[in-house]
């Protein structure tokens, strides 16, 4: 199983504040102890809101936002894909994770859709032929 890991930061919890070199150090361990179980796929940090872009779609109109994004409570991070056995295994992994900020962050662990989950939308075609490097699930790996 495939589940997404973001790391959330809330607004008292370094929101788009670097994280200390201690900081650093701890979250590199982390990684490097799931990338020698096999667990990590991919890890990604993520620059602060005000070099980013938002999209509203609403019905054919996209409007463009740019960065900070003020109104916006909580922010995510960074995330990591890890593939895991199941659910109970993502979170044992996650309460390892050291807290990358001086105050409150939050992790948010989600599983993406394997094929049977759409099995209705598919051939059986489709869901018999497993899409390279994507694991047996859909989507770009």
């Amino acid at each position: 199983m495939r589940v997404m890991v973001f790391a959330i930061a809330t607004e008292g919890g370094g929101m788009g504040e670097p994280p200390t070199a201690e900081a650093f150090a701890a979250m590199d361990r982390f990684t490097e102890d799931l990338a020698a179980a096999g667990v990590l796929v991919a890890a990604a940090g993520l620059k602060p809101t005000d070099q980013g872009r938002r999209l509203v779609f609403d019905g054919p109109e996209v409007t463009v936002l740019d960065g900070p994004f003020i109104e916006t409570r909580e922010v995510v991070a960074g995330f990591s894909i890890w593939e895991v056995k199941d659910m109970d295994e993502a979170v044992a992994w996650a309460k390892r994770s050291p807290n990358p900020t001086s105050g409150q962050s939050k992790l948010e662990i989600r599983p993406f859709f394997e094929a049977v989950d759409l099995a209705e939308f598919l051939t059986p075609e489709e869901l018999a032929t497993p899409r390279e490097g994507a694991r047996g699930t859909l989507g770009v790996a």
